[in-house]
């Protein structure tokens, strides 16, 4: 069943990805959620989309998307969408967003599916059945030290509330790492670091949307995901440490000596 669920989760960000791909570098209209959290039509179109794809199959179900505050019922079979990750990218020509689809039955995420539209590839999961790009089975990397390590991460909407703070972990990791990169799209890269193409990854806080399929990725491609201080992730806005496996020790200890020299300042108790 995971395998038909998953299958749905890949026809969803297909469609959505179309719409993209055929609305990608157009004049579009863009509105403000925030002073920096972009929405446009596509977004919009991109969910319609998703949501009719979900709710022709699996009616029942309930869903969990950026955009709209859908009323749940209690569902055991939950979907977890953001029609269009990395809608700032996308506003301004970047070529860099995708779409994500992940489903969680009592809790686990079992199924999950994220598209880049530019470079047509269709990323795919099932719990148990393993990760693939297009079909071929996905693998992380081997490196074992952070030194070798090309990590990525993203920075929150309120950034500019305190940006020194903000900026001290990046700082942290830029000393130990062979070099951060920060792309704008979380699903597509923890896809990337399930694909072996970075080897560690870290934010202080992503919806559920932005992670979820990303996350099964990983872990059925042989990586490790857990929140700061090492226990499991849920289904909620997170922070989030992911990586190859063998570096997940040594990113935790990086965010570690970040916590304990934060609590040693003045002012904190």
């Amino acid at each position: 069943m995971h395998a038909e669920y998953a299958a749905v989760a890949a026809e969803a960000v297909l469609k959505a990805g179309s719409i993209q791909k055929a609305r990608y570098g157009q004049q579009i209209e863009i509105r403000h959620k925030g002073e920096i959290d972009l929405v446009t039509e596509v977004d919009r179109a991109c969910e319609d989309e998703i949501l009719a794809t979900l709710r022709a199959r699996f009616p029942s179900h309930d869903i969990v998307t950026e955009e709209t505050a859908l009323a749940r019922t209690g569902s055991r079979h939950v979907w977890f969408t953001d029609p269009l990750d990395g809608t700032t990218n996308f506003a301004h020509g970047y070529p860099m967003f995708c779409s994500s689809v992940a489903l969680a039955i009592d809790g686990e995420v079992v199924a999950g599916a994220v598209y880049d539209p530019l470079r047509e590839e269709l990323f795919t999961a099932e719990r148990g059945g393993g990760a693939h790009a297009n079909g071929r089975r996905l693998s992380v990397s081997s490196f074992s030290t952070l030194l070798q390590a090309l990590l990525v991460t993203g920075f929150p909407y309120d950034l500019r509330d305190d940006v020194p703070g903000k900026l001290r972990l990046f700082n942290r990791f830029m000393a130990h790492a062979q070099a951060i990169r920060r792309d704008g799209s979380a699903a597509l890269d923890l896809c990337f670091l399930a694909a072996g193409r970075i080897d560690g990854f870290w934010e202080e806080r992503l919806e559920s949307w932005d992670m979820l399929a990303g996350l099964l990725m990983i872990e059925e491609a042989g990586g490790r995901a857990s929140r700061f201080d090492g226990s499991p992730l849920g289904l909620e806005a997170d922070e989030i440490v992911a990586s190859n496996g063998q570096l997940h020790a040594a990113l935790l200890d990086v965010v570690r000596s970040d916590q304990e020299e934060r609590a040693a300042l003045p002012g904190r108790t």
